[in-house]
């Protein structure tokens, strides 16, 4: 919840603060890329996560994450704002991808897409009490600030951390290995990376412009207030939560790559047509998109931990979640550069779509099934250790 309320702050309130300081939708685009591009700060700690443990890295990103964050309530301009979660946000998702990382290690091999699936019903729940705290936008031009604010209150979160968090058993058993056994180990990570990584890229080419777009959509084209908007999406993105138990459940009894195949580009379209019309209609295929991409999560995420051995794992997961922050931010600068040339929101979300209809493909045809196997049965490198 703390590293989801940290990674969606930016994106819920980048259009109130352009308002402030007099930023357009392209301006808004290119800084929402700058921030993702602060993800190489990931990749050094994901490494020393590999190297020297879960735990005090996950420590670390509790406390660092909010407290930069939140410095954002103080900007003096847009760049200043921008500059404080490109080093906040990247905190952030590397809290998460450790809280990925230890999940897939410490879950049994016929629950590790469901707890995958559980996992994001709490990180919606994180994301929906920034969303929910957008109401306070309405208050003045300069409100948005008092939303950095209570980023604080996940402190109490790096305070339960240290009391109780325990080290990855996974990583105690198979951190100490030769070079021959760290050498197959990297092998490994060359010979997945490269699908994983071109199925995130294409898929959040369309996702992240999706998500950042959506509001500015809905107050400038729907005359939506602040409190509207978040009823919006928190409406139309609650009813995810059931896809992704669901999803999560069918993923570990009848396996994930159809699953991801198959609702990854619906969810997409569903989700395109919801900027294409109003009213009722927009509201319900929204919903319908929202939930499609809630039962394709747990099977497209779990895959990111299973194809990889334990020593390189938190590695991968930083390596994945680059690719998909430049495929976002590609996704954000053109459809910025776009939609200030006139061309309306619905057209654009409708040819981002084709992203994830070719990752779609990707899956099909290249991913291995893992449904059933423990993980030194997906990765024999780690049955040597």
């Amino acid at each position: 919840m703390s590293s989801a309320f940290v990674n969606t702050l930016f994106t819920q309130t980048v259009a109130y603060a352009a308002d402030e300081f007099g930023i357009g939708n392209s301006g808004q685009g290119i800084g929402a890329a700058v921030v993702r591009w602060g993800i190489i700060i990931c990749l050094p700690l994901v490494a020393l996560a590999d190297r020297h443990g879960r735990r005090p890295l996950m420590i670390s990103m509790a406390w660092a994450a909010p407290i930069i964050s939140a410095a954002g309530a103080l900007s003096p301009s847009f760049p200043f704002l921008v500059a404080t979660q490109t080093i906040g946000r990247p905190l952030g998702l590397t809290l998460d991808i450790l809280i990925a990382v230890v999940a897939v290690e410490e879950m049994p091999r016929n629950a590790r897409a469901y707890a995958t699936g559980l996992l994001a019903v709490l990180s919606g729940a994180g994301a929906g009490i920034a969303v929910a705290s957008l109401p306070l936008a309405d208050i003045s031009t300069t409100s948005w600030r008092y939303i950095y604010l209570v980023t604080l209150v996940w402190l109490l979160v790096a305070v339960a951390l240290m009391k109780w968090l325990p080290e990855s058993q996974r990583f105690e058993q198979h951190h100490e290995v030769n070079a021959d056994v760290r050498a197959q180990a990297r092998a490994a990570l060359r010979h997945n990376i490269g699908r994983i990584c071109t199925v995130v890229f294409l898929t959040n080419l369309y996702i992240a412009t999706a998500s950042i777009f959506q509001n500015r959509y809905l107050k400038d084209d729907r005359g939506y207030s602040a409190a509207l908007v978040a009823l919006f999406t928190v409406a139309t993105s609650a009813p995810a939560s059931i896809g992704l138990i669901v999803g999560g459940r069918i993923a570990d009894e009848r396996g994930r790559r159809m699953l991801g195949a198959t609702m990854v580009p619906v969810g997409a379209f569903l989700l395109a047509l919801s900027f294409n019309t109003s009213g009722t209609t927009m509201w319900i295929v929204a919903i319908a998109g929202g939930l499609a991409f809630g039962v394709s999560y747990p099977a497209m995420a779990v895959y990111r931990g299973e194809l990889f051995p334990t020593t390189v794992r938190s590695m991968a997961g930083g390596l994945i979640m680059t690719s998909a922050l430049i495929g976002g931010s590609i996704g954000l600068i053109g459809g910025g550069q776009v939609l200030d040339g006139g061309v309306n929101y619905g057209t654009v979300m409708l040819w981002l779509v084709l992203g994830p209809v070719i990752a779609s493909f990707i899956v099909w045809f290249r991913y291995p099934e893992t449904a059933h196997k423990e993980l030194e049965e997906i990765n024999p490198t780690d049955a040597l250790t």
